[in-house]
């Protein structure tokens, strides 16, 4: 319906139960005049409204990312320890396969692969049950496979013995084989490590199937990066087609990434390193994701951000690691490996395809650089020992080197601008309902001069939240009025966090994937 632009002040008071009962005659007529001259307001900021994505509830691994395999490289856990394969589970029993994983991976980053070895046999005195001994993957709490949907399943190999595979897509139980075909090689053709791949057309539809790798022939077969992935992604580049689409259809101007926490980590050895997340997918590592407890496989890396931003049409907001995470930090007199880390980041963005890590992003399907205007550097690190000193050798390194580039600081443009420099400043809040409706002034009074601010995380959190709710949202639209009336000093501004996947609720958001 068309509403006055009164009904809606009126309609977020009184849901924030700030109004009281009035009387009104009946046969009224209201007048409210706008006036539209220049001068009467404030233009919006063409930046104002974006997106911010952390990897935090598996809104990456298991959500935005379409890769359905979960710990694709047997990593996950650490080297030689039984729960490395997990979701990985064993297909038999131990009179007919024995798993387990060794160094035996012949990719550069990665340390280990599952060695199976397979007890019985066609014909003898150990037979294999019917339908095969070996391994399945339930990926994400089931993998969602849709009937008419092609899947490419990639996996490398490797045996002494000739082998003979069943690739199939099954139901829950493993029962229902919604579709599979079979990988037949000589010795000589696996001997060293193949890779291998096979598209699987599913019949049928089912919500939580799962992958498996399924023999009946006696002898011992390694297996390594093992991947499954739908055809129709978006736009080609890896993306969960109906996911981005929802993101698409509101127009950012902005994708901030990586995080968030995710981007520090508890301790510095678990932090997001862009450099173990480019390249061929198969030779990145992974790693532990410690602030919020998970492994994920770095599929969606560095480059796959940039590219999301570019295939949203918005501009990719840099998030790096200034040295400190939650729990360790680096001096300021050791801080210069950092800093050429983040300069390596931005050649690799924007370095033509010649240069040393251009060449690298140009190898990997892209000569062209992307369109990186903007740097933040650090998450919420404003008020720990070395933040201060760390920031300005990242400063001064990135003006020098790319002068054009918009710098964001931790730490409040409005406290720390004379020694501080900055262009914008991170500002987050997460709170109850009823206060973040009454910081719709928050800016009111903020100074005109100096860094801007980028409201680069904001929520209704606790109880008014849920799983979404109509109050959080209305005192969420009551904050951006305010922004936007003052948009001439913030600068930015997006929602924290964009997905949760119902499976790993950790914090509340109003997308599941």
């Amino acid at each position: 319906m068309d509403c006055h632009p009164l009904f809606y002040i009126v309609f977020l008071l009184c849901a924030l139960n700030q109004c009281s009962a009035i009387q009104a005659e009946t046969n009224q007529t209201a007048h409210l005049l706008v006036s539209t001259s220049e001068g009467s307001g404030r233009k919006a900021s063409e930046t104002l409204f974006g997106i911010f994505f952390e990897e935090i509830n598996h809104a990456g691994a298991g959500g935005l990312w379409a890769e359905l395999v979960s710990n694709r490289g047997f990593e996950a856990g650490g080297q030689n320890t039984p729960s490395n394969i997990d979701p990985w589970t064993i297909i038999g029993d131990e009179s007919s396969i024995i798993i387990s994983t060794d160094r035996s991976s012949c990719f550069t980053r990665n340390k280990v692969a599952l060695r199976a070895e397979i007890l019985c046999d066609t014909t003898g005195s150990n037979v294999c049950p019917e339908g095969g001994v070996g391994i399945y993957n339930p990926g994400y709490w089931g993998m969602n496979i849709e009937q008419e949907k092609t899947y490419k399943v990639i996996l490398h190999v490797k045996s002494l013995d000739s082998v003979n595979i069943s690739v199939s897509l099954t139901s829950a139980n493993g029962l229902q084989k919604l579709a599979s075909t079979y990988i037949f090689a000589s010795a000589s053709d696996v001997s060293n490590w193949t890779k291998v791949e096979v598209l699987l057309k599913a019949k049928a539809t089912d919500h939580s199937a799962r992958l498996q790798l399924t023999m009946t022939r006696k002898g011992v077969i390694w297996f390594d990066q093992v991947s499954a992935m739908p055809v129709d992604t978006y736009k080609g580049h890896g993306f969960r087609k109906e996911l981005v689409e929802m993101v698409a259809s509101i127009k950012p101007r902005f994708i901030r990434f990586p995080g968030g926490c995710f981007v520090e980590g508890e301790w510095l050895r678990n932090a997001f390193r862009w450099k173990e997340s480019i390249g061929p997918w198969e030779e990145r590592s992974g790693h532990f994701g410690d602030v919020w407890m998970y492994w994920t496989d770095d599929g969606l890396g560095y480059f796959e951000f940039l590219q999301l931003a570019e295939d949203l049409g918005s501009f990719p907001v840099w998030v790096i690691n200034n040295g400190i995470s939650h729990n360790d930090q680096v001096a300021t007199s050791s801080i210069m490996p950092f800093v050429q880390e983040m300069l390596d980041s931005i050649e690799f963005a924007r370095g033509p395809p010649n240069s040393t890590w251009g060449s690298v992003r140009a190898a990997m399907g892209h000569p062209m650089p992307f369109d990186l205007r903007y740097v933040a550097i650090g998450n919420e690190d404003c008020g720990k020992k070395n933040y201060l000193g760390n920031y300005l050798k990242f400063y001064n390194a990135l003006r020098n080197a790319y002068p054009d580039i918009k710098m964001i600081s931790n730490c409040d443009g409005s406290s720390h601008q004379l020694n501080h420099p900055a262009d914008m400043y991170d500002f987050h809040v997460y709170t109850s309902a009823n206060n973040l409706f009454s910081m719709s002034q928050q800016f009111d009074h903020t100074s005109r001069n100096g860094p801007k601010a980028f409201v680069s995380e904001y929520a209704v959190t606790g109880n008014d939240a849920g799983t979404g709710s109509l109050l959080a949202a209305l005192a969420e639209a009551g904050f951006l009025i305010g922004l936007e009336r003052n948009s001439d000093v913030v600068q930015m501004a997006s929602y924290a966090p964009l997905f949760v996947n119902a499976n790993d609720r950790r914090y509340r958001s109003l997308i599941s994937s």
